[in-house]
């Protein structure tokens, strides 16, 4: 059911992470733990080398430590004292733009976002990112990691969180993006509700997850809902639409914290970039870091299956795009 005639779009951006703290960054977060300077600029170099524009933090913070000095919570012992610094740093050299985010402050469920703990921790987070990093050329916008679940609607809760994270971020850094990545887009529909949620919503992006590694829809329904999305995002421009694609799978039980990601295989990765190309501004991933590793790097995790993925992807790149590649 594809649009067979239409180009397959190239990753143009993915989610990143310092650190995480339980397994599903397994194959790749004792790397970043390890890494020294050189290593860190090379890691954004390896995406930047292949046309990609945005790094999108997963997270500042998670399980009460912060990976920089902050006033708030403890830090992370990692081999180097600054590794946002230095991440800041590389995509400033090489042209990428960095989505910051301010969580996870502590370990709240959604439904305490609202709690003035929880208001103050995320608030002082941006102060401090703002304070340390701001005067970065790459420092380019805000993403808001609490997901939403579209059921086919945004729960109020979450249009307000977002909200008034926009509002407060806009007082510090008044000329960044904002976007969001909710999931449950098999649920997608355009109707007058959610159409004014949309134009309600402040964010700029809207990155749908295409839940393909979460087996929550095949690919065919990931093109039906995206063409779905296609047509809302129409009616309201303002809310540029682009796609979250998961390039994982697991490697034991799925969707549990427990088990870690790893590569999915390269055909059905395509298919996921051919269902949502037609439809999409740009695409994302979660994620190209750790899942796809450049053996020749000296970045290289280690990490075999992820040097498949490098190599798959790139020969298609290769073929398909050859206009992506960078020279630095």
């Amino acid at each position: 059911m594809f649009m067979s005639n239409y180009p397959i779009k190239p990753i143009e951006g993915s989610w990143f992470s310092v650190y995480w703290d339980d397994k599903r960054h397994f194959y790749w977060n004792d790397a970043c733990m390890k890494y020294n300077a050189e290593q860190w600029d090379a890691i954004i170099r390896d995406m930047a080398l292949l046309g990609q524009e945005y790094i999108i933090m997963c997270n500042v913070a998670i399980g009460g430590r912060c990976i920089y000095d902050s006033k708030l919570l403890s830090k992370v012992q990692m081999a180097v004292d600054d590794p946002m610094e230095l991440v800041f740093k590389a995509a400033d050299k090489y042209g990428m733009k960095i989505f910051m985010t301010n969580d996870y402050f502590k370990n709240f469920t959604f439904d305490e976002v609202f709690l003035p703990e929880s208001v103050k921790g995320r608030n002082m987070i941006c102060e401090e990112i703002v304070a340390r990093y701001g005067h970065h050329k790459s420092f380019y916008g805000w993403y808001w990691a609490w997901e939403a679940y579209i059921g086919p609607y945004f729960d109020e809760h979450f249009i307000r969180y977002i909200n008034e994270s926009s509002a407060f971020a806009r007082t510090l850094t008044p000329n960044a993006k904002f976007l969001t990545a909710p999931y449950g887009t098999k649920n997608a529909v355009c109707d007058d509700k959610f159409l004014s949620q949309l134009d309600k919503l402040d964010v700029d992006i809207i990155a749908y997850q295409d839940t393909v590694g979460c087996f929550a829809m095949d690919t065919d329904q990931s093109e039906k809902s995206f063409e779905i999305l296609r047509k809302a995002h129409d009616k309201v421009p303002q809310r540029k639409l682009w796609a979250d694609v998961e390039t994982f799978d697991w490697e034991g039980k799925d969707n549990v914290k427990e088990t870690p990601l790893i590569p999915a295989t390269f055909e059905r990765l395509e298919r996921q970039l051919r269902a949502v190309s037609p439809y999409v501004d740009k695409i994302l991933v979660f994620i190209f870091e750790g899942l796809f590793s450049n053996p020749d790097s000296i970045a290289f995790t280690g990490y075999g299956e992820a040097a498949r993925y490098y190599k798959e992807y790139t020969e298609w790149l290769s073929k398909h795009h050859p206009d992506m590649f960078k020279k630095f």
